[in-house]
C-alpha cells in the first residue's frame, strides 16, 4: 500500500468514525415514520460507499453538509425507486391472471425500470418529464410542449438528450 493510499484510508476512517453516528441519526429523523433504523443504517453505509468510490474524502471541507447532501440524494433515489416499483406492481395487479408476467419476468422488468430511472437521474426535470410523458403516456411533441409550457423544438431537444442518456447508460 502506497503512502497516498494509506493516507486516503486514514481520511475515510476518520470521516466515518467522526460522522457515522450523526449521519445515521440524521437519516432516522429525515425518514421519520416512513423509514426504520435498518433503512437509516443502510443509507448511511451507502453514503460512505459513495464517498469511498468517488475518492472524495480528502477534499471534504465541511463533512456534515457534504454527507447530508449525498444522503439526501440517496433518500430521494430510494423513494423514487419505491414509487416506480409500486406503480409497476399496481399495473400488474390490474392484469388478468392469464396475461400477468411470471415472477422472473416481473423482476427483470423492475430491474430495467430501475436502470432507466438511474439513467435519467442526472438529467434536468423537464428533460426527464418529457421522456416519461413520451414513453409512458405516448404523448406527441405538441402535447408534451403544451404540458411543459415550452416549444415543440425544445421537446425534441429534451427527448434527444434523454434518449441518448438512456441508450448510453444501459448495459448492452
Amino acid at each position: 500500500m502506497s503512502a497516498a493510499d494509506f493516507a486516503q484510508q486514514q481520511d475515510l476512517h476518520a470521516l466515518y468514525s467522526s460522522h457515522h453516528g450523526w449521519l445515521q441519526g440524521w437519516l432516522r429523523h429525515k425518514l421519520g415514520n416512513a423509514g426504520n433504523a435498518g433503512e437509516a443504517a443502510d443509507l448511511a453505509q451507502d453514503t460512505f460507499i459513495s464517498v469511498l468510490t468517488a475518492d472524495s474524502a480528502p477534499q471534504i471541507r465541511e463533512a456534515r453538509p457534504f454527507l447530508a447532501t449525498i444522503a439526501r440524494r440517496l433518500v430521494a433515489h430510494r423513494y423514487r425507486r419505491q414509487v416506480l416499483e409500486d406503480a409497476y406492481l399496481e399495473a400488474l395487479a390490474c392484469l388478468p391472471p392469464d396475461v400477468a408476467p411470471a415472477p422472473e419476468e416481473r423482476l427483470l422488468a423492475l430491474e430495467a425500470l430501475q436502470e432507466i430511472d438511474q439513467a435519467l437521474d442526472g438529467l434536468p426535470a423537464p428533460v426527464r418529464t418529457a421522456f416519461l410523458l413520451a414513453q409512458l403516456e405516448g404523448l406527441s411533441y405538441a402535447e408534451i410542449a403544451a404540458r411543459l409550457n415550452v416549444s415543440a423544438s425544445s421537446v425534441k431537444q429534451y427527448l434527444t438528450r434523454a434518449n441518448r442518456q438512456v441508450f448510453f447508460s444501459l448495459p448492452a
